[in-house]
């Protein structure tokens, strides 16, 4: 497994691996291509966004990091990071996750930050899961959600 800076010609996998996960009631937000460009690749607000590949070039993840600005849609605290992890459902628990973390906290490291959030569905054990064994720990439950913080 490799993990890389995503790039434009990965928006496609990307797209199709977060439109199966909706369909598996895995995902509620937009999975198109151009909202995987834009809020993914292409954010102002991004520090970093990682792809892992197999060795044919298959995107078995990706995850992302972007600071919190005043006002962000996740009511994280400004300056803080916000992370999102999303893994095709064919390669789960087979420690992409845990190696995309690697990146985003070199990121976060080098970007400065403090702490960084992870806010889950409530309904989402594997993500809480997930985030729980990166170290992560619950600082606050908003409606329909558990957020959860990595302090650096």
């Amino acid at each position: 497994m490799k993990i890389r800076q995503a790039e434009l010609r990965d928006v496609r996998q990307m797209s199709d691996f977060l439109t199966r996960l909706r369909e598996l009631g895995k995902r509620r937000n937009p999975s198109d291509a151009d909202f995987v460009r834009r809020h993914y690749l292409e954010d102002p607000d991004g520090i970093r966004c990682s792809v892992a590949e197999d060795a044919d070039e298959t995107v078995l993840g990706f995850q992302s990091l972007k600071l919190a600005r005043k006002g962000n849609i996740y009511d994280v605290t400004p300056g803080w990071g916000i992370i999102g992890t999303h893994i095709r459902p064919e390669a789960a628990r087979r420690g992409v996750g845990r190696a995309l973390f690697s990146a985003t906290l070199e990121a976060a490291k080098a970007a400065g930050l403090q702490h960084i959030d992870a806010s889950i569905a409530a309904d989402n054990p594997e993500g809480l899961a997930y985030y729980q064994a990166m170290g992560f720990e619950t600082y606050r439950t908003p409606d329909g959600l558990i957020c959860k913080r990595y302090s650096l």
